[in-house]
């Protein structure tokens, strides 16, 4: 265990972010207009905390087309999970119910 929680998902809108998707089944994807309405992030800024997840390798970013419009969806990676399980077992350990 570090003494220092991880900063790529400490960030508010990440943590909302990696939450929103642990909650899913592994093989589930989730829009991002649904991750929108759950962080409360606009477009912009919730692109760009997506973009830092992916690039740490956390989430897998898919992006397709539906009834002919553009589809942005996210999963989280097997590292993503452990990272985030790892996150919140650290938090557990400060609280004391580790």
């Amino acid at each position: 265990m570090t003494d220092q929680p991880d900063p790529i998902i400490h960030q508010p809108v990440r943590l909302k972010i990696m939450s929103a998707l642990k909650a899913l089944p592994e093989r589930d994807l989730l829009e991002f207009v649904r991750l929108k309405a759950l962080s409360g992030a606009t477009e912009g800024n919730l692109g760009a905390h997506i973009s830092s997840l992916e690039q740490a390798g956390y989430i897998e970013v898919q992006k397709d087309f539906h009834h002919n419009r553009p589809r942005t969806r996210a999963k989280l990676t097997r590292a993503g999970r452990r990272a985030f399980e790892d996150y919140v077992a650290f938090l557990r350990e400060i609280i004391g119910e580790a």
